[in-house]
């Protein structure tokens, strides 16, 4: 049973990561119909500039803490949030209303050029964050069940920003906006509400939690490069559509139930089953439920 709580445990941590970066794929498919495959590039450069900050704080400062987290974090949410916005100026915005190919390929190209943007800046080799924000050491639940300090702040910082992000697209004008552009945009644009700026505060919204979530996969792992996009990317690509492409909630549902069935998998049919066990999850719910798990199924304008 503790084996059990254990890897929960664990899966709720990887989880809380998919989700994170889950919500960045949901909400650009709920405004515009478009799978953002550059979103896990830009979670990737969020653990790149995180390294990058942090590095440069301890230039500048004589002793760092785990505190400077913080400032660090918020900074890299704006960085990447800021590239987000100039992706979608750039990749996006050109192409909208020339179908759904066109932008599909675009979002591709992108991705290729961040990740090949930061192997030629940073190197191929991984990079490992700054012994001065180190949260090693892990701490006793009940019984034998442990936790370390980085899962706790993973999964903490995680549960909370997700908890924002829900209270700001439910209960603020802008998120009803928000929720107004991804049902109409023409009838959006009668009601007074400016279509492309909302977008571009979800292209903003969407990468500054996948740059958070880079920071924190990067402390969790330790270690990283530039093929972290690629593979934890494609990981919460398949949450958001467990849970429900477009669907906030699903997203969220999506991640960490998929870190849960990814921890007890390898545990008990081992490691290397891991990413079969997500594409077989894929597959089965696009099988059973295309719409996801809290999708739902809607009409398809001619």
């Amino acid at each position: 049973m503790e084996l059990l709580a254990q890897n929960l445990l664990n899966g709720l941590t990887i989880g809380s990561f998919y989700a994170l970066v889950a919500l960045g794929y949901t909400m650009v498919y709920g405004v515009l119909k478009l799978i953002n495959f550059a979103h896990g590039g830009l979670f990737m450069w969020g653990a790149y500039l995180g390294w990058t900050f942090l590095t440069i704080l301890g230039f500048l400062v004589a002793r760092t803490g785990p505190f400077a987290l913080v400032p660090v974090v918020i900074l890299v949410m704006i960085t990447v949030g800021l590239m987000g916005v100039l992706l979608e100026r750039i990749a996006y915005r050109p192409l909208r209303g020339t179908g759904r190919l066109p932008p599909v390929i675009s979002a591709l190209g992108a991705a290729f050029i961040l990740e090949s943007a930061a192997r030629n800046l940073y190197g191929a080799s991984y990079q490992v964050y700054p012994t001065g924000v180190d949260l090693s050491g892990r701490f006793n639940l009940v019984g034998n069940l442990t936790v370390s300090y980085t899962q706790v702040l993973a999964v903490v910082a995680s549960l909370l920003l997700m908890a924002l992000l829900y209270i700001y697209v439910n209960y603020t004008r802008t998120g009803t906006a928000m929720r107004a552009v991804s049902l109409d945009h023409d009838t959006s644009r009668l009601m007074g509400i400016d279509v492309n700026r909302i977008i571009g505060i979800v292209f903003f919204i969407g990468p500054a939690l996948g740059g958070a979530a880079g920071v924190l996969v990067a402390l969790h792992y330790g270690s990283f490069n530039f093929t972290l996009g690629w593979t934890f990317g494609l990981k919460a690509f398949i949450a958001a559509i467990l849970g429900g492409i477009g669907n906030i909630p699903g997203a969220m549902l999506g991640g960490l139930l998929l870190g849960g069935v990814e921890s007890l998998g390898a545990v008990y049919l081992g490691s290397q089953w891991k990413d079969v066990i997500a594409y077989a999850l894929l597959a089965l719910i696009l099988i059973v439920r295309p719409t996801g798990i809290l999708g739902e199924r809607v009409a398809e304008k001619l």
